[in-house]
């Protein structure tokens, strides 16, 4: 004859675990469909304030007095060597858009909002780092920096 002995009942654990597991993956696909949602809505805007850049993670206001704006620079990251994006620090990396805190090709530190590798607009600041955007018209907005700016 066949003795049958159960174990102690488990704990909930395994299911807190289960539930607390679901709620980070649910929230870090809510993070990436943002993120993916966010990359075509990207605007630089100029005011009395400095230069806000929003619809992103990595958005901010930059002061208009940060930038050396004689010292900026209309790229094309795929002939412009030292500019290349090598390392990202800190940031989106999808194709067709990357943002957030990178290292260039000549080492410098760079907060870049990019969806194309040209024409790309290169301001340089006096913070440590350069600020990297592809606007539809790099002329205008280093105009409007410059017009704010006076």
């Amino acid at each position: 004859m066949k003795e049958t002995f159960p174990l102690v009942p488990a704990t909930n654990a395994p299911l807190y675990f289960f539930l607390g597991l679901s709620l980070f993956l649910i929230a870090l696909g809510a993070l990436f469909g943002y993120i993916a949602f966010s990359s075509g809505k990207v605007r630089c805007e100029v005011g009395p304030d400095g230069l806000r850049i929003r619809g992103d993670l990595y958005g901010r206001l930059l002061p208009l007095d940060v930038f050396y704006l004689d010292q900026a620079r209309l790229l094309d990251l795929s002939v412009d060597a030292p500019y290349q994006l090598v390392w990202r620090t800190n940031g989106t990396g999808l194709p067709g858009y990357q943002s957030g805190w990178f290292k260039l090709r000549d080492g410098e530190k760079a907060l870049v909002f990019l969806t194309a590798k040209q024409p790309v607009l290169y301001l340089p600041t006096n913070q440590g780092y350069a600020l990297m955007v592809s606007p539809q018209d790099p002329d205008g907005l280093l105009s409007a920096l410059r017009r704010e700016a006076r």
